[in-house]
């Protein structure tokens, strides 16, 4: 598949070495240029683009910038993108670093349903909560007792099924979070947040979060 990525932060960066082995056709933009991806270009063989490029053709684009980022992004940033292109929000509200978002802190919006309203376009959360290093060190073949699983939520079946498949490709298993406004299960300070499982802890720790947000997360 040809998928954009924007972002090359440790997991941004971690999913293009990955995706670039698998065979994938990887383009990688950031907000400081093209110019500065070469390092990252010549080890994995992606290709660096501008944000506005990222998404061109793209079967599926990662958005794993900080949630103040987002409303930066091109207004047109999936219009050259494929028909029924598959979204990946990896974010997570951390008001020390992003400010006051209101739609999240008073009116309870999700951290990715206040992302797909600001881009216009359906996204699956993933990846949020998983630890970058382990997007390299932890890939296992599927049946593996040690294989973690990643929760996987979004209203668009087909798109939540064609990340889940990415994700299985990746080496790791993945657990229906459900739609988007049950995504509050995966955001930070959660039990699934950080959880090194198999999909019968990641399920377990999904139905013992806790909608309450703590101080530390704008509660």
């Amino acid at each position: 598949m040809k998928i954009g990525i924007i972002g090359a932060g440790n997991i941004g960066g971690n999913l293009t070495r990955r995706l670039t082995a698998l065979g994938h056709d990887v383009v990688v933009a950031n907000s400081r240029g093209p110019q500065t991806l070469k390092d990252l270009a010549e080890e994995t063989g992606a290709t660096p683009v501008t944000v506005a490029e990222a998404a061109r053709g793209a079967e599926v684009v990662v958005v794993t910038i900080p949630l103040k980022a987002i409303p930066d992004l091109p207004s047109d940033l999936l219009a050259g993108a494929s028909d029924g292109v598959a979204v990946i929000d990896t974010g997570n509200y951390y008001p020390q670093r992003d400010g006051r978002i209101a739609a999240i802190l008073d009116e309870g919006l999700t951290e990715s349903r206040w992302t797909a309203q600001q881009i216009g376009h359906p996204v699956i959360k993933a990846f949020n909560g998983t630890y970058a290093q382990d997007i390299l060190d932890r890939p296992r073949p599927s049946g593996d007792p040690e294989r973690i699983a990643l929760p996987v939520a979004g209203d668009d079946g087909a798109a939540k099924d064609k990340v889940r498949s990415l994700i299985d490709e990746l080496g790791f298993d993945t657990v229906d979070a459900g739609g988007l406004d049950e995504s509050w299960r995966q955001q930070p300070d959660t039990p699934v947040y950080g959880l090194r499982a198999g999909a019968e802890g990641v399920t377990k720790a999904l139905a013992e979060a806790s909608r309450e947000r703590t101080a530390q997360f704008g509660g």
